[in-house]
């Protein structure tokens, strides 16, 4: 079992919010994101079981957003909007400097497992592109001096949770 009891509590009092436990697919594969930081086939089973709904829908809704990534990440996800509007104001720049800055492509997880960095069709912030999202946070309307001074706050922050 990978999902701890809590995790299994709090997915059923969700499903009570709702009158199909098919609506209840997403609030669980978030549950099981925040408890395990990531999504696998093993974790879809182990959710079809405790909300009682075929393991299909719950891979496809898995798959189908990016909010949930399917392999370990680093602390921070980085993910990147490449859709139209983001792309028009710089997106594909602002993705190569994030790259060279943090020594990764796409994808990949920076050495001491602090950032990994993907990118997504849409954060929704189309009007105040280029954005990217880490984690629960949105930035929009970066620049080079903007990540610059994001990257060197997160790895402060990291630095002092682990104090």
């Amino acid at each position: 079992m990978i999902l701890k009891e809590a995790t299994i509590r709090e997915i059923k009092t969700r499903m009570e919010r709702y009158p199909s436990h098919r609506s209840a697919v997403l609030p669980a594969l978030t549950a099981a994101y925040k408890q395990v930081g990531y999504l696998t086939p093993a974790i879809y089973r182990e959710l079809a079981r405790v909300i009682k709904v075929p393991y299909v829908e719950i891979m496809e809704a898995a798959t189908f957003y990016t909010m949930f990534p399917k392999q370990e990440v680093g602390r921070y996800l980085i993910q990147v909007c490449h859709n139209i509007s983001c792309s028009l104001r710089g997106a594909d720049n602002m993705i190569t400097y994030i790259e060279s800055k943090l020594d990764i492509k796409l994808g990949e997880t920076t050495p001491d497992n602090m950032f990994t960095l993907i990118s997504v069709e849409c954060l929704g912030g189309c009007s105040a592109g280029p954005m990217f999202q880490i984690d629960d946070t949105y930035y929009e309307d970066l620049t080079r001096e903007k990540i610059d001074k994001i990257l060197t706050d997160l790895r402060a922050q990291a630095e002092q949770d682990s104090r």
